[in-house]
């Protein structure tokens, strides 16, 4: 009996190679699937350091937020110490002015006494001026050693030293002659006195008692 195969004899070898592709597509899904989860980890990993990176950005924020506010009341603080530094020098030159036109009121005083007792007969002052440089006098006289008197007697006084002639002018009126002069003179300033240190009182020696 004769058997006619009517099937191509490449159905076969046909069906076995079509059923080859079907399993290289499970290392390709498991290729995209792990691409997938790379790069969802990527992403968590950026997300996670753009945290921590906006955290540390908070926290220098904060601290130089607080910084300045230091700042800010340090210069308030240095502003006021600064006022203070300068109200107090203003009260220290007022102090001192005081101070000193005391002492020039007493030394003023004492110079124009001292002129007064110097001053001999028959001279007249007309101007006296004194400053740092010393003492500038100026008057009348009627002779020169009228003049030459009263300069050793302010030279020999305590408040005047090196005292000199600085011009001597004739003036003539119709009814008499006189000298018209101008004295210099340092002023001897009176050393301050040292407050004396207070004595240690003593306390009186107890009576002792008269036994019978």
């Amino acid at each position: 009996m004769i058997r006619i195969n009517l099937l191509k004899p490449e159905t076969k070898d046909i069906k076995e190679t079509a059923a080859a592709p079907g399993a290289a597509e499970v290392p390709v899904q498991k290729a995209r699937n792990l691409g997938s989860l790379v790069f969802l980890l990527l992403v968590v990993v950026l997300g996670a350091y753009f945290y921590v990176q906006q955290r540390a950005f908070d926290r220098e924020n904060e601290l130089l937020a607080t910084a300045r506010l230091e700042k800010e009341k340090l210069q308030y603080v240095t502003a006021k110490l600064e006022q203070q530094k300068l109200l107090k020098a203003s009260l220290e030159r007022k102090i001192n002015l005081i101070n000193d036109l005391r002492s020039q009121q007493d030394l003023a005083a004492r110079i124009m006494d001292q002129l007064s007792r110097s001053l001999p007969d028959w001279v007249w002052l007309s101007e006296v001026s004194y400053d740092a440089k010393g003492l500038q006098v100026k008057g009348k006289a009627l002779s020169n050693n009228l003049i030459a008197d009263y300069m050793t007697s302010l030279e020999n006084s305590p408040v005047f030293t090196n005292v000199s002639l600085a011009s001597s002018t004739q003036r003539k009126t119709q009814r008499n002659e006189y000298l018209e002069f101008t004295l210099s003179a340092a002023i001897e300033r009176p050393a301050p006195t040292a407050a004396s240190p207070p004595q240690p009182q003593t306390k009186p020696a107890a009576k002792k008692g008269v036994t019978t």
